[in-house]
């Protein structure tokens, strides 16, 4: 997951969520709670103020109780084949949820999925949701596991309402 809105380092140096990040937050936890959901055990989030807000209000509105890693290597700017090997290295048993930043989980997708982390083939928009399977499959070149797409979506595609 990409963090949601946030306001920016002129408003707030430490960016934390605006108004409308946590407003698209809970619309996207209404989403999940209505839809069967997710129940990761366990989350990394970046250490930076907005991607750790977006990971505690959308785990407090699910009501999840995972364990949250703050996470080395979610950055904007880090290298996605050093998260990559990491994801490697998990267990498949328990399903893990990222919450970073653009451009590095575009490109962190992008080499799960094709081998590659560029051109990037995902556009993970503020408060974007995207779900890859670890298949049994590993990249020709790189060796490391080969994902598949389950789905992705951003804020904007779900209703400003709840349904009833």
């Amino acid at each position: 997951m990409r963090h949601a809105h946030a306001v920016t380092a002129e408003e707030d140096p430490a960016r934390p969520l605006s108004p409308r990040g946590r407003e698209d937050t809970r619309r996207i936890a209404d989403y999940f709670r209505a839809c069967g959901g997710i129940a990761p055990a366990q989350i990394w989030h970046s250490p930076l103020m907005r991607s750790r807000e977006t990971t505690l209000l959308l785990t407090a509105a699910l009501g999840l109780d995972p364990v949250l890693v703050e996470t080395p290597g979610l950055l904007p700017e880090d290298d996605p084949a050093d998260t990559a090997h990491r994801l490697a290295e998990h267990p498949t048993t328990h399903d893990l949820m990222l919450v970073g930043h653009e451009p590095h989980l575009s490109a962190l997708a992008t080499l799960l999925a094709r081998g590659k982390s560029s051109p990037v083939i995902f556009n993970l928009r503020k408060g974007a949701v995207i779900a890859l399977e670890r298949g049994d499959r590993v990249h020709g070149k790189n060796g490391l596991p080969r994902w598949r797409l389950r789905w992705h979506f951003s804020p904007e595609l779900l209703p400003t309402t709840p349904s009833a």
